[in-house]
């Protein structure tokens, strides 16, 4: 059974819409009726089909012509107004990703305060970790699915710079382009999203809970309804806008001095494999005092995994910390990490992946 959908826009005088939608705007003419005085034309073209009708009681309408080059499509013009009075827009098909410029702030969100979690795609909650989103610079959810099983999920990709998944608790399985059969993400493990990599989340745990890390804040998820996953290529090596997909699993790394005396920490291989757009550290402490620091890096972000510290910020009152709180330390700011219990363990993301730590 063949079944076409249109939209209707109205009119009224179809001729003077005719070369207006074929010639300037480059679509079909598929029929046009009656033939003594046309009242109704089907045009088709760009994705869209579009009837002008004009016996149509409604608003004129908005058209959105996106393609990859815009500047010559309609000689550098950006709105046109049809005849119909329908608005025209022209846009790039595929935008570049634009990071905003970082609006720094010293930022503590504690579990405690009850932030609500809001229901996000797929079913899963979100709770937002970074309320100001430093001016859209970033986003950092924590996100939970209570009941587990299959995840209501397509496959799709995200027009990001930089995107981190890391297991919290539980386990997810995931499938992504290129990488083979779908792979189980457990706690203390994470992944690196590189940007159009086409990924599908398959089933969860109970109780499964992650932090997302997205550059920027506002970027676009777009669902590929022709991509079947896991696809037949294997390419582990391949790079999606310059970034490789990274598993990174505890039970392989290696732990080392970390940049703040003090501590020590497993690098998870991101920053090596996104050419320094971040780096991704999870660290302990290995001593019982730590300095007085303060770095250069634009955006260093920290989610509490474990235990419990006391955050001094230069000019602000002490914070003690706990598991589920998150903390963002804005550059020049001087900052002491004091009161730590052993099993204290943050995550820490840091956008670029090279930059300097002072004491």
């Amino acid at each position: 059974m063949e079944i076409k959908a249109e939209i209707v826009l109205p009119t009224k005088e179809l001729r003077e819409d005719i070369p207006f939608f074929t010639n300037t705007l480059k679509m079909k003419m598929d029929m046009i009726y009656p033939a003594d005085n046309p009242t109704v034309a089907v045009f088709s073209g760009h994705g869209i089909r579009v009837r002008i009708d004009k016996d149509a009681d409604i608003p004129p309408g908005k058209l959105r012509i996106l393609c990859e080059d815009p500047e010559r499509f309609c000689k550098g013009k950006k709105h046109l107004k049809a005849p119909n009075d329908t608005i025209v827009e022209f846009d790039e098909l595929n935008p570049p990703i634009v990071l905003p410029t970082t609006k720094h702030s010293f930022v503590v969100r504690k579990l405690a305060d009850q932030a609500p979690w809001i229901i996000g795609r797929a079913g899963m909650q979100y709770r937002d970790l970074i309320p100001d989103r430093l001016g859209g610079s970033i986003i950092a959810s924590h996100i939970r699915i209570p009941d587990g099983g299959p995840v209501p999920d397509m496959v799709h990709y995200h027009s990001v710079g930089f995107q981190l998944i890391f297991c919290y608790k539980g386990w997810v399985d995931l499938v992504y382009e290129d990488q083979g059969e779908p792979l189980r993400l457990i706690a203390g493990n994470c992944v690196i999203q590189p940007p159009e990599i086409r990924h599908q989340v398959l089933y969860a745990s109970d109780n499964i809970e992650v932090i997302e890390i997205g550059v920027p804040a506002d970027h676009i998820t777009t669902i590929d309804h022709e991509m079947k996953l896991p696809n037949e290529v294997i390419n582990k090596d391949r790079k999606f806008k310059g970034q490789k997909f990274v598993h990174h699993k505890e039970n392989e790394a290696v732990w080392d001095e970390f940049r703040i005396p003090g501590f020590k920490s497993r690098d998870t291989g991101i920053a090596r494999n996104t050419n320094d757009v971040a780096s991704v550290h999870i660290i302990r402490p290995n001593e019982k005092k730590s300095p007085v620091t303060y770095h250069d890096s634009d955006i260093l972000f920290n989610f509490v995994m474990e235990g419990s510290m006391i955050l001094h910020g230069e000019g602000k009152k002490p914070f003690k910390l706990s598991p589920g709180d998150a903390f963002v330390i804005p550059p020049k700011m001087k900052t002491q990490y004091t009161e730590y219990t052993p099993e204290l363990e943050l995550l820490e993301v840091s956008l670029p992946g090279k930059f300097n730590t002072y004491y």
